[in-house]
């Protein structure tokens, strides 16, 4: 079975380095002229799968967005995670779930499992419980070739008071999960599976990322406030791994199937000249 690392890297050598998710906030379904309602889901969810799943690397649901319309916003979101995988994307499953023990190893079941009719190529997941309460997510992951992209250094303002506190051994929490995940993809080739969310807006922290040998996901380009430029003041050496993610720089451009496709070609060639 390939690892996930080798299956992002082929996916974003032959469709360019983006991730684009798929938001349908109440705002966007309007901006749209759709309902706020579970038709509404529907039809931009189809969208979005209709223009980019057979050309976009990875595609990158919010889980929340279809959790609030309750279980039938769940089945439409199997079927988008089951539409997209089948069109040649990458599904990688913003849900943010962090645990311990059984509950964890639950959440990766739900989501990491080829038997779940959720399952999904990767997963976001919340290390503040400890990296270590983690790991029943790495090892279904592991087992079904997928991976998990572990919050690090996020965009939103409160991140810092948390990821930037300096512990006894003098690195930021931050760096301490940074240094986990890279030791937990030591030797992995071409990339390793296991993965960082790294906020496009936070700039130079001065964080050490050289060791990491696994993807970084950069939210927070477009309607955000990040451009492509910035990637390499947050990334510098390691803009190798970096695969920027765009939501409503993109899904702005809809609800035409020919827009959307033009949005994200933009942003793969802005992204793939700012990263050389």
């Amino acid at each position: 079975m390939e690892t996930f690392g080798k299956r992002l890297a082929e996916a974003t050598e032959k469709r360019g380095r983006l991730c684009v998710g798929i938001d349908p906030h109440a705002a966007l379904l309007t901006r749209w002229g759709l309902s706020d309602d579970i038709a509404g889901l529907e039809r931009f969810a189809r969208t979005v799968v209709e223009a980019l799943a057979d050309r976009v690397a990875v595609l990158k649901p919010q889980s929340a967005f279809f959790e609030r319309f309750g279980s039938r916003g769940i089945g439409i979101l199997e079927s988008t995670i089951r539409q997209s995988r089948e069109a040649g994307a990458l599904v990688l499953l913003d849900v943010k779930r962090g645990d311990i023990g059984s509950t964890m190893a639950a959440y990766a079941d739900a989501y990491l499992d080829p038997s779940s009719s959720l399952c999904a190529d990767a997963i976001t997941v919340s290390p503040y419980l400890g990296v270590g309460s983690l790991q029943p997510a790495f090892d279904v992951a592991a087992r079904n070739g997928g991976g998990v992209f572990v919050l690090a250094l996020t965009s939103n303002p409160e991140g810092p008071s948390v990821q930037h506190a300096v512990a006894s051994d003098k690195r930021t929490v931050g760096q301490a999960v940074i240094d986990e995940i890279s030791q937990l993809n030591a030797g992995a080739e071409p990339l390793g599976s296991l993965g960082l969310v790294i906020g496009a807006t936070i700039g130079d922290t001065g964080h050490d990322l050289s060791r990491v040998n696994g993807p970084l996901l950069a939210p927070g380009l477009g309607a955000q406030g990040a451009t492509p430029s910035d990637l390499r003041s947050v990334f510098g050496e390691s803009l190798r791994n970096v695969l920027p993610s765009y939501s409503r720089e993109v899904l702005a451009a809809g609800p035409g199937v020919v827009e959307l496709r033009a949005a994200a070609e933009r942003a793969v060639a802005d992204c793939e000249t700012a990263l050389g």
